[in-house]
């Protein structure tokens, strides 16, 4: 997440049943899953949340190194994922494979399509990196940087915003579902894949990028903050949805320019759209950062079903509104 820049900052102070196919065990197995919103109105939960995570973080991706096998049973965990729940490849197959990095390496690129005849042709690009950093110096034995904040936890909610959208068709406007690759190594999947849809020539409103989301922000009166909050009314537009102050400013994000250090900044650069990436770490409630200590029993796994379930009715509000409310300022 966010390159060097925040290296040195922490540094300084730092129910229905579906056929999923589990990579780890090779074939596909049913599971119970509940595919429908609550009484209270929730649609995910911290277990479901944390089956995701338990899966997207554990020793046994060895850290999703990019390239690596680790990451590659991660590939294919979201690829059935997407499938399971209603989640169409955007291209001919989930996968988009990098031509900027050496080794074989893919975003995992999903639609689910408008249902408004005229809105459908205008599209919405809800992402997250599901790469990490791989194997490191071991501290205390243990040499795997799982990568539970940074950033399965940001894969975890944008897999369960496309099950939630997958499953209900709510949408007028075509969302596009986005898990990129390599961006440890300069951003360089969500770059890739902004240049192909560039080229394509699509008609891309905005881009919500979810990033470092695992663990609560402390003492503020906001849920998440977005970077690039001064750029564009989205923080407005969203708290109107949200029915409350759900996104706010934070001072660092703006101070240390985490604008153009995650997956939001390439689409800015190529298609000049609000591109803003959500985020709830702080640089003071997570002292993990690119660690071996970034592991899965660190996680709020309420908090991170809290915010999926905060987030999609703004999500729903931007994907239905008749004329496109997110202004660049």
């Amino acid at each position: 997440m966010f390159l060097h820049t925040l290296t040195l900052v922490l540094l300084m102070n730092c129910g229905s049943t579906k056929l999923v196919q589990t990579p780890s065990q090779g074939g596909e197995q049913s599971v119970t899953v509940n595919t429908a919103k609550s009484a209270d109105d929730s649609f995910t939960t911290s277990g479901r949340i944390g089956e995701i995570m338990n899966y997207l973080a554990s020793d046994d991706l060895k850290g999703r190194d990019s390239g690596s096998d680790g990451i590659e049973m991660a590939a294919t965990y979201i690829e059935n994922y997407f499938k399971s729940y209603g989640v169409k490849p955007y291209f001919e197959s989930y996968r988009d494979t990098l031509t900027n990095f050496k080794d074989p390496s893919y975003n995992i690129v999903g639609i689910v399509e408008g249902n408004d005849p005229v809105l459908k042709n205008e599209y919405i690009v809800i992402g997250a990196h599901y790469d990490h950093i791989g194997t490191i110096a071991p501290e205390n034995g243990d040499y795997i940087a799982n990568g539970a904040n940074d950033n399965a936890s940001g894969t975890t909610s944008v897999m369960e915003m496309a099950r939630y959208f997958g499953t209900q068709k709510t949408n007028k406007r075509s969302l596009i579902f986005a898990l990129f690759s390599a961006e440890e190594k300069g951003l360089l999947g969500s770059e890739h894949l902004a240049k192909k849809l560039k080229a394509q020539d699509l008609n891309l409103y905005t881009m919500l990028n979810f990033e470092m989301t695992g663990v609560p922000l402390q003492g503020k009166d906001y849920f998440v903050y977005i970077t690039g909050y001064e750029r564009s009314n989205l923080a407005e537009v969203s708290n109107t949805y949200a029915k409350e102050e759900l996104v706010g400013f934070l001072p660092t994000a703006k101070e240390y320019n985490l604008y153009q250090r995650s997956d939001n900044y390439p689409f800015h650069k190529e298609f000049g759209v609000p591109s803003h990436t959500f985020c709830t770490f702080d640089f003071t409630n997570f002292g993990h950062y690119h660690k071996v200590g970034d592991e899965v029993d660190l996680m709020d796994f309420g908090h991170m079903a809290t915010l999926v379930n905060k987030v999609l009715p703004v999500i729903e509000g931007i994907a239905n509104s008749p004329e496109q409310e997110i202004k660049l300022k």
